[in-house]
């Protein structure tokens, strides 16, 4: 209940912008310039008390990932990040983040349904396999009833759905979404409103996992962030098979978000 109260003071104060920010004004400059000459996904996973490594510099990312990781005391932790070029033509200049293609990006993190077919790579089983075998908005943590996508016409301050996801890991399961927007920012919450099986083992209890995945814009790419984390059951290699499954769903996740842009957003 404290971490629902927390999200819900940090949306309802947050309003919508359109700003940019060169990409080396919120990363590390060895990060940027890795993310800048490398086409290749940031990764750390970190086991027992894990600490943000890769975050951006904003503050308000910071503040509120804090309140969720003091929330939940995960002992596993998986951050990414991926820096996705635009095509030159979709350049903006510094400070400005372009209306259209803000709307755009928040219209394609909330397209529910266009996760559900999506694979990772599955290093217990050495093969790739599908992370979501339905995806879908529904109308509340009790129903399954499954809707369409929202669709908006301009980016709201904040906006809360329920999801039905079934997991070939983790089963048919209920997520609660939390999106934000600010001046420089866009970002929403994944959080599990059932619990999850690891097949017949418990594994994740209600609300004992959150994924946070946030969005700036840096005029000539988009930076994209992401930070899960999880407080698992304690049976004997629980841990590290969730840590290894959360890091291959990370990248599953990058590579949905990427190539939404590509067929969505930033195409010809």
């Amino acid at each position: 209940m404290k971490s629902r109260f927390l999200s819900f003071l940090f949306f309802t104060f947050l309003v919508p912008g359109a700003f940019s920010l060169p990409l080396e004004s919120i990363v590390y400059p060895a990060y940027a310039a890795q993310l800048r000459l490398n086409d290749e996904i940031i990764l750390e996973t970190q086991l027992r008390n894990p600490v943000l490594k890769l975050i951006p510099f904003d503050a308000e990312l910071k503040q509120f990932i804090t309140a969720v990781q003091n929330s939940v005391n995960p002992g596993i932790m998986v951050e990414a990040l991926y820096l996705y070029k635009k095509p030159v033509i979709f350049h903006t200049s510094a400070g400005n983040w372009d209306a259209g293609q803000k709307t755009g990006i928040f219209n394609q993190i909330t397209a529910i349904s266009t996760l559900a077919g999506i694979q990772y790579f599955s290093a217990s089983r050495n093969t790739m396999r599908t992370f979501y075998e339905v995806s879908g908005v529904i109308e509340g943590p009790s129903s399954r009833r499954l809707l369409p996508d929202p669709y908006f016409a301009q980016v709201p301050a904040a906006h809360t759905l329920f999801a039905r996801q079934k997991d070939l890991t983790f089963g048919d399961n209920v997520y609660r979404y939390d999106y934000a927007s600010s001046a420089d920012i866009i970002y929403f919450t994944q959080e599990n409103i059932t619990a999850l099986n690891y097949g017949i083992l418990p594994a994740i209890g209600r609300g004992n996992l959150r994924s946070v995945i946030a969005v700036f814009d840096c005029g000539d790419s988009v930076l994209i962030y992401i930070a899960s984390m999880a407080r698992a059951a304690s049976l004997p290699g629980m841990g590290d098979r969730i840590s290894s499954s959360f890091s291959s769903r990370a990248a599953a996740v990058l590579s949905w978000l990427t190539g939404r842009l590509n067929s969505q957003i930033f195409t010809y």
